[in-house]
């Protein structure tokens, strides 16, 4: 089996909000993924004395034993636990009911002998390839399918959109969101590679438009994840007159796992 995983932040003078790990059970059969994107806040109060890195690596490390450990459960309910398990270690300190404490896109992917599992909440993507070749991105379109109007500022996505019905999901504090998930599950003879991205190293297909989802995974396959972020960290230098980024920030952090089954 070979595994790859970078993770960069889009400037080493903050903290990396993104969290990845591959567990593989010592008995060898099998293993996990986990990536997290943390959402940045504004600047404005977020209702919590604790920092996105501080949610996504208390999230991350939840989901890593909790995906390992309990290969029954199913990842839907164990990212509701994983969930469940960080609020209840600040619901004394902090206010869990503001749209903006700490939260975090998420993607999940677990392997046995026999199947593939899957889970992507919100907008990092998931890459399967298939024995012949062939890529299947598995996406959370709903942010992407939003009116631009419901999008324009953090005030309007916090009051309208942000976890809530008609809106887009992230994991926060509420456990119910994970059943809003995109899930699945696959023979494990119809997944040869798999590679999960945020939208940071995404940005490569998502904003720059340098090939498609499999034109990307074949650079991640060929040459590591670590090419795909410098490709991309490249082409945010470049975009001088923001034709790509338009309003977004010229860095992300981002983060790219790869695993050949």
């Amino acid at each position: 089996m070979r595994t790859e995983l970078v993770s960069e932040p889009g400037h080493r003078a903050h903290s990396n909000e993104d969290f990845a790990s591959v567990g593989l059970p010592a008995s060898g059969q099998g293993g996990s993924l986990v990536a997290l994107d943390g959402v940045t806040p504004p600047p404005s109060a977020t209702g919590c004395l604790h920092s996105v890195p501080w949610y996504t690596a208390r999230l991350g490390g939840a989901l890593t034993e909790l995906t390992v450990s309990l290969p029954d459960v199913p990842l839907s309910e164990a990212l509701a636990r994983a969930i469940a398990r960080t609020a209840e270690a600040h619901a004394d300190t902090c206010d869990l009911s503001h749209p903006r404490t700490p939260q975090a896109t998420v993607v999940l992917a677990r392997w046995s002998q026999d199947t593939v599992e899957y889970l992507v909440l919100s907008d990092s993507a998931l890459l399967l390839q298939s024995p012949d070749g062939t890529v299947t991105p598995v996406l959370d379109d709903r942010i992407a399918r939003l009116p631009r109007s419901a999008l324009a500022t953090d005030a309007i996505v916090d009051a309208t959109v942000r976890n809530k019905e008609g809106g887009f999901f992230t994991a926060a504090a509420d456990p119910t969101v994970a059943a809003r998930a995109v899930t699945g599950t696959l023979p494990r003879t119809e997944v040869r590679a798999l590679a999960a991205l945020t939208d940071g190293a995404a940005r490569w297909v998502e904003k720059f438009r340098e090939g498609g989802w499999a034109d990307c995974f074949a650079l991640v396959q060929k040459e590591g994840p670590q090419a795909l972020v410098d490709q991309v960290r490249a082409l945010e230098l470049a975009d001088t007159d923001r034709r790509f980024l338009g309003r977004s920030k010229t860095h992300d952090d981002a983060t790219a796992v790869y695993v050949e089954l």
